[in-house]
């Protein structure tokens, strides 16, 4: 376990995430890891099974954005997957709720399960589609609203930002394609009431067989200034197929 704190340390710390070095958030990332890597067998969790490509491009990157997330925020991660995103919040913030958003009911299964098992105990997960989600009585009910490797920007705008409370924070992780999707994607977040207030473009540093690897990446950060008009979001086709732009 030593070893792997070292290298969680050193590729943490090399991207400037040296808060979340502690003892207890890198036992917690690790003994995560372990069991997504074991679980992919049977579930299509990630296609990154690498210690070091782990670390850097699922905890790491994921860790970007914490930093905005407000005390004792209610979150929510759209299209959690496997639950990595949702998961590094948690671990890392026990002052936040963390909801974990996703039609995969096995996926959403294994993210219960596995918050259980760590006793992880701001985090729990929901089986539903988020542009359904984003029509219930938890619509514009989150201080935060995350995605990351979801759909392209206009899209995810339309099925994050109703979620979005009035004066919360929509936050996308993209990657080298970031600037071009967010061009494309101003009309549908400020049609659906966001600012854009903040872009990270830092680079994400990472390890490879012990040399140093760097991979384009952007965090925007939207701010909710207006109530979302109430068609949106729309039927997931009709958001494919006719972004709004």
């Amino acid at each position: 376990m030593r070893e792997y704190f070292e290298l969680y340390k050193d590729i943490l710390c090399s991207n400037n995430l040296s808060d979340y070095c502690t003892d207890v958030i890198i036992d917690n990332l690790y003994r995560a890891q372990v069991e997504i890597i074991e679980k992919n067998e049977h579930l299509n969790l990630t296609a990154i099974k690498d210690n070091e490509d782990f670390i850097a491009k699922h905890w790491a990157d994921s860790l970007k954005i914490v930093k905005y997330v407000p005390q004792n925020a209610k979150v929510l991660d759209v299209g959690t997957g496997g639950g990595i995103l949702a998961l590094a919040i948690a671990i890392s913030r026990k002052d936040v709720t963390v909801t974990a958003l996703d039609s995969t009911e096995k996926k959403i299964a294994f993210v219960n399960e596995l918050s259980e098992k760590l006793q992880i105990k701001n985090l729990m997960a929901i089986s539903c589609r988020a542009e359904e989600y984003g029509h219930s009585e938890s619509r514009e009910s989150y201080d935060f609203v995350c995605a990351r490797a979801v759909a392209d920007l206009p899209v995810l705008c339309e099925l994050c930002i109703p979620l979005v409370k009035k004066n919360g924070l929509f936050v996308s992780l993209k990657g080298k394609s970031g600037s071009e999707e967010l061009e494309r994607a101003k009309k549908a977040y400020e049609t659906l009431g966001c600012k854009l207030i903040a872009t990270d473009n830092s680079p994400l540093i990472g390890k490879s067989n012990g040399e140093c690897t760097n991979s384009e990446r952007f965090v925007f950060v939207f701010k909710k200034e207006k109530m979302t008009p109430k068609e949106y979001p729309r039927h997931y086709s009709k958001i494919s197929k006719s972004p709004i732009n």
